[in-house]
């Protein structure tokens, strides 16, 4: 007898704007700074109707941290475990699927990263790192291709490469080293220099 797992009830409206306002409170303004007073607000309901729904500020935040951290990092996992691609055609997926993203969401990186700094292991158990990226079709490939250096550096190398330029972004701007235009252009042209840049590290022909 197969037992299925019960599914999640639907979101209601009311759920789904509550989510929607917190997204961008909590994406701005940082943990600390959002109040569940303002999100009430901007969601156009009363206090106790956000509590009731969402008992919590910090049980809201859970559900908006996890949505992030599984968009920034385990959305890629089945392209790391795909056996139909090389690891030149997965290094090219990479580069569009992050900076296709980035430039959607740009505060992405630096609100997972001051979670990152908060609770690591969490981290690290969310986003399956040692039983799912480390045991993935994209690790044995970095093995195999650059027998001599450890894959996770390749790794963390390649994703600095695409995630580094969203989080210098506020300091170009801030300076006038680049207006949002010449961002954008900046990382389109990186987009298809990140895979080139990789292949040459590891020593792909």
């Amino acid at each position: 007898m197969i037992i299925e797992e019960p599914r999640k009830p639907a979101r209601t409206t009311t759920e789904e704007k509550i989510l929607e306002v917190a997204r961008k409170q909590f994406l701005n303004k940082g943990y600390t700074a959002t109040k569940t007073r303002d999100i009430a607000s901007l969601a156009g309901i009363n206090l106790a109707l956000m509590n009731y729904y969402f008992r919590s500020k910090e049980n809201l935040f859970e559900i908006i941290m996890s949505e992030k951290i599984d968009e920034l990092f385990t959305g890629v996992l089945p392209v790391l475990n795909d056996t139909q691609t090389s690891l030149e055609e997965k290094l090219v997926l990479l580069s569009e699927h992050y900076t296709d993203m980035l430039l959607r969401s740009p505060g992405l990186p630096i609100f997972v990263l001051n979670e990152i700094q908060k609770n690591p292991e969490r981290f690290g158990r969310q986003i399956r790192f040692k039983t799912e990226v480390m045991r993935s079709e994209y690790i044995r490939q970095l093995a195999e291709a650059d027998p001599n250096n450890e894959p996770v550096s390749h790794l963390i190398t390649y994703l600095g490469m695409l995630i580094f330029p969203f989080f210098m972004k506020p300091v170009m701007q801030a300076t006038g080293a680049l207006r949002e235009d010449g961002f954008s252009a900046m990382v389109l042209t990186r987009k298809q220099l990140a895979p080139i840049w990789m292949k040459n590290i590891i020593g792909i022909s």
